[in-house]
């Protein structure tokens, strides 16, 4: 029997990133789909819950706390009960009068958590497999279960959240026991975790001067020293350009009725076309990036990737035109799309663990450096995201998906400027 020092990575890596899926994707998708069961419009939907970014944005603010201060192990069990707290707090704001601000606002409680969460959590993967080797043959494994983390809580929440509404009508309650039933995986995942994580000896506090604002602001600085930084920023910012806006009305645009232009797809149909076979395919796709880069090198697999990732939007044109109402035909869309962007989003990952390494790849402060990366991938995806549901109001669904199509130019330009480091 392995010890915890010892314990293997599939041990942990799977579930840490399961974990650290599930709150991304309750902001990203269920809370869009819950607010709209609820008849929340679309340009109040994707405002709201754009602003939920903010906290995966700004949170390289506190990152070198999470350096400076303590094990990352005990943040990470910490911050899942903290999580699991906010969550069930939702299950029981639902039925108030103001729900949706108490909601909200409870919302953002448990954005903030997940986002110290996942610095704590990147910087144990960086510890515990310090090989820049090992960490990249696990980055399909973690981004695999980073998308089962979506197709259980776009597939198999959403499905769940339908049948219970169907059998007793009461959309409220229906959704209060799906934010209960994620509550629960958040405790569950905390215990497993205090067994399952390995100590490995460098997870440690940084060392720090008598100075700890001094240390942190010289921790935070590096990073902008980079000779590279406008090209870095670029792409952080603009490779997901498109995508942000897309997928903020995914959701609605499968819900809302034909006359709308939508597709007039049951909430449980939405769960199995875009949670389930959109999010199998987006895995299928991560896995095999993940493969694809290990076998040619990020510098020859990036344009087959930015292709594969932003060409398949198209399909989105094409179910806005024609509105199809059988679900193989719109699942088959989705899985195609999904498909294209796991297999493009493969090298993001790869290229943002190369800048948390820093030009020559002994960065010490890699922790801090990588959430500050994480942090300019949320704001690409917060702003752009913010104006997509007016941007649709006013162009319709067709027109909108036009636009994103059109909105992946400046990904393009993004990638042919950025300088890859070969290992």
């Amino acid at each position: 029997m392995s010890t915890a020092a010892t314990r293997s990575p599939w041990a942990w890596v799977p579930t840490l990133y399961f974990a650290q899926g599930v709150p991304y994707v309750t902001v990203m998708t269920l809370a869009v789909v819950m607010y709209k069961n609820l008849g929340v419009g679309n340009a109040e939907i994707a405002l709201a819950t754009s602003w939920l970014y903010l906290p995966w944005v700004i949170k390289p603010l506190w990152s070198p706390l999470v350096d400076l201060v303590g094990r990352k192990r005990r943040w990470i069990v910490a911050l899942q009960l903290a999580v699991g707290a906010a969550l069930a707090l939702v299950a029981l704001a639902l039925p108030s009068p103001r729900w949706f601000q108490l909601t909200l606002a409870l919302f953002w409680l448990m954005a903030f958590a997940s986002a110290t969460h996942d610095i704590a959590a990147d910087g144990f993967y960086m510890l515990a497999l310090p090989d820049e080797r090992r960490q990249a043959s696990y980055v399909g494994v973690r981004s695999t279960f980073y998308r089962l983390a979506m197709i259980g809580a776009q597939g198999g929440l959403v499905v769940l959240a339908g049948l219970l509404y169907e059998r007793d009508g009461r959309m409220a309650a229906a959704w209060m026991a799906v934010m209960a039933v994620v509550a629960a995986l958040f405790a569950a995942a905390a215990l497993y975790h205090a067994w399952a994580l390995p100590r490995p000896a460098s997870d440690q506090a940084a060392p720090r001067t008598p100075g700890f604002m001094a240390d942190f602001v010289r921790v935070f600085a590096a990073f902008f020293r980079r000779a590279d930084i406008v090209r870095v920023l670029a792409f952080l910012l603009l490779y997901r350009f498109a995508e942000a806006q897309l997928l903020k009305l995914v959701a609605p645009f499968m819900l809302d009725p034909l006359a709308a232009g939508g597709l007039g797809l049951k909430t449980q149909d939405v769960g199995i076309a875009y949670g389930s076979f959109g999010v199998a395919a987006l895995t299928a796709g991560g896995l095999l990036g993940g493969w694809f880069i290990g076998r040619v090198g990020l510098r020859r697999a990036l344009w087959p990737l930015v292709f594969a990732m932003h060409l398949p939007n198209a399909l989105y044109v094409a179910l806005a035109a024609w509105q199809p109402q059988q679900l193989v035909l719109v699942s088959a869309a989705v899985a195609v799309e999904q498909f294209g962007y796991g297999f493009g989003f493969t090298a993001y990952m790869v290229y943002l663990l190369q800048v948390a390494a820093g030009p020559d790849g002994d960065n010490p402060h890699k922790t801090a450096h990588y959430a500050i990366g994480t942090g300019f991938m949320a704001l690409g995806m917060m702003l752009p995201g913010m104006w997509s549901g007016w941007l649709q109001q006013q162009l319709g669904y067709r027109g909108f998906f036009v636009w994103c199509l059109l909105a992946t130019l400046p990904s393009f330009a993004a990638a042919a400027f950025i300088r890859i480091r070969e290992r």
